[in-house]
């Protein structure tokens, strides 16, 4: 999914939904983050490099711009998107329930629980075969960050999605990035323009 599409365009000031210590460990707005570290600049996000982790870019085969970006690390995928969101009000309660409702019109399953950065989604996504009959589920993560006129969301899956000890390193590289929202104007929930980093993608950047 690129774009979040508002499905009621009566607006609701949600409270923003982050933890209580994001602006000290991350996820960073540009203006918190250390400018002295090697960041992979990706336009609206900036990765730090570590080692094991491999960086990829999702493009849109139609416009063929980049609307995510995977980070493979600690035998599990990270995928991150960053949206433009109002000053004041937060977007990830009314997007976690149009995330379950679209999950469950697919067949799966969504379950909400407290994670490391507040709630999260905990699904079960069926996972269709080469002839498109149902297969089995992908379990996946869904967690999202209200920043300072953004909001970053992530999807986790592979060991990070079961296992304590993936999860904490794949949740600490969540933290490491930093949203680049820019002065553009931008309606809220379209997605901060995502580029190629000046040095080459697609392999370690660690």
């Amino acid at each position: 999914m690129s774009d979040i599409e508002n499905i009621d365009d009566t607006p609701v000031d949600h409270p923003k939904s982050a933890p209580a210590d994001r602006a000290a460990n991350g996820p960073l707005d540009e203006s918190e983050a250390n400018p002295v570290r090697p960041y992979v600049d990706l336009g609206g996000v900036k990765v730090l490099p570590r080692e094991g982790l491999h960086l990829r870019l999702e493009v849109e085969e139609g416009t063929k711009r980049v609307v995510a970006i995977g980070l493979d690390y600690a035998n599990s995928t990270l995928q991150v998107q960053p949206f433009a969101a109002p000053r004041s009000s937060g977007l990830w309660h009314e997007i976690r329930a149009q995330i379950a409702d679209q999950i469950a019109r697919q067949g799966g399953t969504t379950t909400v629980r407290e994670g490391a950065f507040g709630p999260e989604l905990l699904a079960q996504i069926p996972v269709a075969t080469a002839d498109g009959t149902p297969g089995q589920m992908r379990l996946a993560r869904f967690i999202g960050v209200d920043g300072p006129r953004w909001f970053l969301r992530g999807v986790i899956a592979g060991e990070a999605a079961v296992d304590p000890k993936a999860a904490e390193q794949v949740e600490d590289l969540f933290r490491s990035i930093v949203v680049v929202r820019g002065a553009t104007p931008m309606p809220p929930r379209d997605l901060i323009p995502l580029r190629m980093p000046a040095t080459s993608a697609g392999g370690p950047v660690a």
